[in-house]
């Protein structure tokens, strides 16, 4: 149990340190905000600074910070000093910048930050990757809640050939094509609040009951192979790094994140509200997860649930209910549909407004904001029937996400340091490029070695990832330090 409070210090005295730091860096000021310059009734819209860091918080926080961590807390308990460091250097940075430079330069979504602070071919690769993955974000996160609704709240079995099944996919798909259609404060402005009244009394009441039933942690100090699952041997047998950072992902760091942020620089009132919108709301999200990865390690020690990756979702139910009994267990397994749902529906709007940005559509008409949903919502369909009716499919498509979710952060971290070299900001370069070096080296390690990658051994693997991450750090640097010329001579 020590352990893990001491990562809960490190979570919340890092972050108001690193935080302030970051706040200072970037240097928020009192200039008008595009949700009153661009104002349009539709994604500008001013809107209170806890609404928005409600719906930045939901937005964010799916069902990457709950499955990965139950999953990621199997390589043992250094699970609890490794999530809140990175999510301190890495994914809260991660988000400010990416939120606060979209907000400055006229609330831009990501793929126009990308152009501005890269050049054309950058910016194609993102184009094209970034919209790939929204699509496999609506995917999951209609899979995800769907089959824990169906199987663990209303007892159905959740098979691809079940009708239940599909009825609580249409459910979710419809939900999600209205948030995407609708302005922002009519639809996710006013229904957010109680979902994060839900989500709150979810993550806290498992935390609350990590304690009151005295759940049997394991510290760095102890015998990482003496409670019933051999922690030690897993991690041993496992290749902690990159799989850990790639399993865990959204508790850390989520390239996913930086769309969502994107979407609250249009409706923030003031600057200033950025730390406590984008850096503060990830570090909840490192909370969650870190919850959740000990509700997860004392499930297992305590011998109430398997000790296997492929039975997070299962996982879930059991801490839920042993925690809070069987009506608070339901209300908070309730908080965990809501997570993915509070994600899914953003990430397909982010999609609808990412494609008419770059192709210049007029999103004040409905008509030509419902054609464009149409396009999108028929792929996620696809994608989902295609998954569903594989038996291996839901594994393949996460795999698949959860990788390219890390990647998708390399673009951002790029366009954060280019930016910090551009405004004169250069000699705090290192902010972004030491997480953005360190996931290069994990996300291509990753797919060198993966049976969803190229099946290159090890050895190998860990060489090009190497070789990949020290060009990415150099040519960073040099082509930051040539935009900086380029832009004093002017």
């Amino acid at each position: 149990m020590a352990t893990f409070i001491i990562g809960l210090v490190i979570l919340f005295v890092g972050a108001a340190i690193y935080g302030k730091f970051c706040e200072h860096v970037f240097g928020p000021d009192d200039r008008q905000t595009p949700a009153y310059t661009k104002q349009d009734g539709v994604d500008y819209v001013p809107m209170r600074g806890w609404k928005n860091s409600l719906i930045n918080l939901l937005n964010i926080a799916g069902t990457g910070p709950i499955l990965g961590p139950i999953q990621g807390i199997l390589f043992g308990p250094i699970a609890f000093i490794t999530i809140p460091i990175g999510n301190i250097i890495g994914g809260a940075m991660h988000d400010y910048f990416s939120g606060m430079i979209c907000l400055r330069d006229g609330g831009t979504q990501m793929p126009d930050m990308i152009r501005k602070y890269s050049n054309k071919g950058v910016y194609t690769i993102y184009q094209i990757f970034c919209s790939l993955l929204l699509l496999l974000v609506g995917a999951v996160f209609i899979y995800t809640p769907g089959d824990i609704a169906a199987t663990q709240v209303f007892g159905f079995d959740g098979a691809a050939t079940s009708v239940s099944t599909w009825v609580i996919y249409g459910v979710i798909f419809v939900y999600y094509l209205i948030a995407t259609l609708f302005p922002i404060d009519q639809i996710i402005g006013r229904i957010y609040p109680i979902f994060g009244a839900i989500l709150l009394f979810s993550a806290i009441g498992v935390f609350i009951g990590i304690f009151v039933k005295d759940f049997p942690l394991l510290n760095l100090w102890d015998d990482w192979n003496g409670a019933i699952f051999a922690y030690g041997d897993y991690f041993d047998a496992n290749h902690f790094i990159p799989i850990f950072f790639i399993t865990v992902a959204c508790g850390i760091l989520s390239g996913f994140h930086s769309t969502q942020t994107a979407i609250i620089s249009r409706t923030m009132k003031s600057e200033r509200q950025g730390r406590m919108t984008f850096y503060n709301m990830m570090i909840l999200e490192g909370f969650i997860a870190m919850v959740w990865a000990a509700g997860a390690m004392g499930a297992y020690n305590l011998g109430l649930q398997e000790a296997n990756a492929s039975l997070a979702t299962g996982t879930i139910g059991i801490v839920c209910k042993y925690v809070l009994g069987n009506v608070g267990g339901i209300i908070a397994l309730i908080g965990v549909i809501v997570l993915p749902i509070t994600s899914g529906d953003t990430a397909l709007r982010a999609l609808r407004m990412t494609i008419a940005d770059a192709f210049h559509i007029d999103q004040k008409s409905m008509s030509k904001r419902v054609t464009l949903a149409a396009v999108i919502f028929a792929l996620v369909a696809v994608i989902l029937v295609v998954a569903k009716s594989n038996p291996d499919g839901f594994n393949i498509l996460w795999r698949y996400f959860a990788w390219s979710n890390q990647t998708l952060s390399l673009f951002a971290f790029l366009a954060i340091t280019i930016w910090m070299f551009e405004t004169g900001r250069g000699k705090y370069a290192w902010m972004p490029l030491i997480p953005g070096t360190w996931y290069t080296f994990v996300t291509v390690t990753y797919i060198m070695n993966a049976q969803i990658g190229f099946h290159i051994p090890w050895a190998g693997a860990y060489a090009i990832g190497i070789a990949a991450a020290a060009l990415y750090c150099l040519v960073l640097i040099w082509y930051g330090k040539k935009r900086s010329a380029a832009k004093a001579k002017k």
